[in-house]
């Protein structure tokens, strides 16, 4: 750990920018993110030509998710910079190019947008314009596709892909569209409807399988967890005897009316506020907030 990293760290701690019922315990979490800032060659765990996303969990767009949930403050001038990098990416049309050569997917955009609307920029006027931008390029079936990887050639990659649906009702929830707008309660459908079919449907092939039934936290991949928590905001999802099947799933797997996580990705296993197997107080914090959603 670096003299720098556990500075900041403390920082966080002693200006009240987090606030955490065991702080000590998730102290290291932080210093841990923080020092992977620079481990792709670049600033706030971008790479030297910009990419802010790629296959390890420590990116630009994810890292500040993590912060958030350890109760890092979104006014932090590290979480600021930040900000400032994903907004540099933005286009006039409301994507996102977070890739500085190469398409720009979908995909890529909602999480764009996803992260800024958790870091408070929702109002912003360049992501109601991404917003805008969404709903003009949902497909019709509800969802968004993106076609960056496509593992199959059948009628099933006809779809929209789930995951990057998914993304996109996070993003909305903290939007004035939440619960006024009828394309989002058709793209939640688009979700419900694939608790039913369950099979790998859009390019990606986004399935509802044993992976998608363990509890993962952080949220990362398309999972049961993040589903049930997303879907909570939406009133068209609420009282569906699906979104409640989903519900009942995720009731089952706490102990003493606490999240258990079962699944984390691999790099993230380290920290201790997702340690797999065992109760997690910021993930049943996000439990709590679906009970509430709920009334």
């Amino acid at each position: 750990m670096t003299r720098c990293c556990h500075i900041l760290a403390v920082q966080y701690r002693s200006k009240g920018g987090y606030d955490m019922p065991t702080e000590n315990s998730y102290l290291s979490d932080i210093e841990e993110i923080l020092l992977h800032r620079h481990d792709n060659g670049g600033d706030y765990w971008a790479t030297p030509d910009k990419r802010l996303l790629k296959g390890a969990p420590f990116t630009t767009i994810e890292s500040p998710l993590y912060l958030l949930e350890l109760g890092v403050s979104a006014d932090d001038p590290i979480m600021k910079e930040t900000a400032n990098l994903i907004f540099s990416t933005w286009k006039e049309d409301g994507r996102f190019k977070i890739f500085p050569t190469g398409s720009i997917y979908p995909c890529q955009t909602a999480e764009s947008a996803r992260t800024l609307c958790y870091m408070g920029y929702a109002n912003d006027s360049r992501i109601e314009t991404t917003f805008q931008h969404l709903l003009n390029t949902q497909h019709t079936d509800g969802g968004w596709r993106c076609n960056k990887f496509s593992f199959g050639h059948g009628p099933e990659t006809e779809y929209s892909n789930p995951h990057p649906t998914l993304i996109a009702l996070d993003a909305f929830r903290f939007s004035h569209y939440l619960n006024n707008e009828p394309a989002l309660d058709k793209a939640v459908d688009f979700l419900l409807d694939h608790w039913t079919t369950r099979k790998p449907i859009g390019p990606c092939h986004y399935g509802i399988g044993t992976l998608f039934m363990q509890v993962e936290y952080p949220f990362r991949n398309y999972n049961l967890f993040q589903y049930v928590y997303v879907l909570s905001f939406y009133d068209h999802a609420k009282k569906d005897c699906r979104f409640l099947e989903a519900l009942g799933v995720v009731k089952s797997k706490t102990q003493d009316a606490q999240i258990v996580v079962e699944r984390v990705v691999p790099k993230l296993g380290k920290l201790s506020f997702c340690k797999k197997g065992k109760p997690s107080i910021s993930a049943t914090k996000r439990y709590n907030e679906i009970l509430h959603n709920l009334g």
